[in-house]
């Protein structure tokens, strides 16, 4: 399996899977509104960064190809990172009903975005969600128990925020249903035509997760913070893999999203339960162990949570950018997002 990536329209990215090869079913992928045929996943980044750059922080909009009904990978930004896409030109063929009161950003977020996956309960994966819950609609946010746990004790409380949950704290103002996943159990996401299996992550001692989305024969991984199996002393991701190692050896996995937070000169006794470049390779060539000598060539790999830098001098993105590279024997294509950015993963 390769993967060929080009440009489309408005510096919007489209990421295509070859192997798939047909003229027609590349036309239907570009081309048709929702009507159930085209195939993958359209990401947009609504927030790019972990850490201390408030307004861009951890967020993904998933939906399948050319469906507008989508999920959140973590809420980090919501408002800021919409705004931000839609002055890039994201939304620019977005068709609302006339009587809409909304604009095209209210849109989104009230009629488009059907639920919230959060991988944990750390302000800066669902701080745009808290701000958006007295304008937002009602929907889902799903979680392993023990997150969902966290975001009912630690911010839904009145205390702390009111509680626009269905449970929790009284009185609910019912707005937000907690819906726990079991993990490693696929279960549909409500209202979109993709799924999801939620499997547990160690995050420097705080339970995370990875969430496998998968619509049709495709598939989509989007982590959220980790640290390495080998410093956090499990096999979280080890695991994973195992159970994804079909997907990626049948050429059904369009991309995984993976945070790296920190250069490769951070101590492994200072990662604070996240990866380096050196960590994520390593990880990934386990993955390839599973699934075949070339199954990442030109996989495209979305690099997440990368930490916003107070100091002068290369950024951590170009920091990052250039180690991945360095080592990238198993030929991953490497992206690092900026907010606003959109990509179509999809096969050809």
């Amino acid at each position: 399996m390769s993967y060929d990536v080009a440009g489309i329209a408005r510096e919007r990215k489209i990421i295509v899977p070859t192997g798939y090869r047909s003229a027609i079913c590349a036309v239907l992928t570009a081309c048709l509104p929702f009507a159930g045929l085209a195939q993958g996943f359209d990401v947009t980044v609504l927030g790019a960064r972990g850490g201390i750059e408030d307004g861009n922080l951890s967020a993904f909009m998933i939906s399948p190809a050319d469906d507008p009904r989508a999920v959140t990978c973590d809420a980090g930004a919501l408002v800021s990172g919409l705004r931000a896409a839609d002055e890039g030109g994201v939304f620019d063929d977005l068709q609302m009903p006339e009587e809409t009161e909304y604009s095209r950003i209210g849109y989104v977020l009230t009629q488009q975005i059907k639920g919230y996956l959060i991988s944990h309960a750390h302000m800066d994966h669902i701080a745009g969600l808290i701000a958006a819950s007295p304008d937002d609609s009602a929907k889902p946010i799903y979680g392993l128990s023990s997150v969902l746990q966290r975001v009912g004790d630690g911010y839904f409380n009145w205390s702390v925020w009111p509680n626009f949950a269905t449970t929790g704290t009284a009185p609910t103002l019912g707005k937000y249903r907690l819906t726990d996943l079991p993990a490693a159990q696929s279960r549909p996401l409500d209202g979109t035509g993709m799924s999801v299996t939620a499997f547990p992550l160690a995050h420097g001692g705080a339970e995370s997760t990875a969430f496998l989305i998968e619509s049709g024969d495709d598939a989509l991984l989007c982590f959220g913070d980790t640290g390495p199996d080998q410093v956090e002393g499990g096999t979280n991701i080890a695991d994973i893999w195992a159970a994804i190692g079909d997907l990626v050896r049948e050429g059904k996995l369009r991309a995984i999203i993976a945070e790296v937070s920190y250069p490769n000169a951070q101590p492994d006794d200072r990662l604070y339960g996240h990866l380096t470049p050196n960590w994520l390779l390593k990880s990934l060539a386990e993955l390839e162990a599973i699934a075949g000598d070339g199954s990442l060539q030109d996989l495209p790999v979305i690099v997440s949570h990368i930490k916003y830098s107070l100091k002068t001098g290369e950024t951590p993105q170009q920091m990052i950018q250039r180690e991945l590279q360095e080592g990238n024997d198993l030929g991953v294509s490497f992206l690092i997002p900026e907010q606003g950015d959109f990509w179509r993963l999809a096969p050809e």
